[in-house]
């Protein structure tokens, strides 16, 4: 597996809502207005030559078992050469909002079927995108005791399946210091655009996109 996206690669990203970015389900090529859209046009511009395909699959309010129950239509048999799962925070999100609570063990065995399934079917590069909150409104402090052990659980996953890993808490947390957590993600969970960048550049990075 290298690690940087080589010519006619099919990238595949899944996620929830934040992948989703409004993303319109009747056009199957339509990346949405966030930070998969931004990868593909960076990228784009920078490796023309290469002609990557960029295909975004999140849907709003998902949830690892969300993705389990999809991820045969809606990854495999795509057959994707690069696949970047960025899920989570709704798998913390409910346990406040419907007392629908996830335990870190459902939500890691979870997390580990889709790795399992995805290593056996396909000889993908995988990427995990850790999921963050930041502290807008203020009832978001307390989610963090659900929300962390869900991210050590997928750091690690990315260490036990040798993926990279876009570590997007730390970073969401190093950019509120040059700028409000408001200006990032003004719920403190959907980014802004500025956000959904911050991401973009992330991600590219972690691949090796020399940008």
């Amino acid at each position: 597996m290298g690690n940087s996206i080589g010519a006619g690669d099919v990238v595949l990203f899944q996620g929830d809502s934040i992948t989703d970015a409004g993303r319109n389900k009747e056009k199957g090529d339509d990346l949405g207005k966030g930070y998969p859209l931004m990868v593909s046009a960076l990228f784009s511009a920078r490796y023309p030559e290469k002609q990557v395909s960029f295909v975004n699959r999140g849907i709003s309010g998902n949830r690892v078992k969300d993705l389990q129950a999809r991820w045969q239509q809606d990854c495999l048999e795509l057959k994707p050469t690069w696949v970047s799962i960025y899920i989570g925070i709704n798998d913390t999100w409910r346990k406040y909002d419907r007392n629908d609570a996830t335990s870190v063990e459902a939500f890691t065995a979870g997390y580990r079927e889709l790795l399992v399934a995805t290593k056996q079917t396909l000889d993908a590069n995988i990427i995990l995108v850790e999921p963050f909150v930041l502290p807008v409104p203020e009832d978001r402090k307390a989610w963090r005791e659900d929300l962390d052990p869900k991210i050590n659980a997928i750091r690690e996953l990315a260490r036990e399946f040798s993926t990279l890993l876009v570590p997007l808490d730390g970073l969401f947390a190093q950019a509120s210091t040059r700028a409000a957590s408001a200006f990032w993600a003004p719920d403190g969970v959907h980014p802004s655009p500025a956000g959904h960048g911050l991401i973009a550049q992330a991600w590219l990075q972690t691949v090796g996109a020399d940008l």
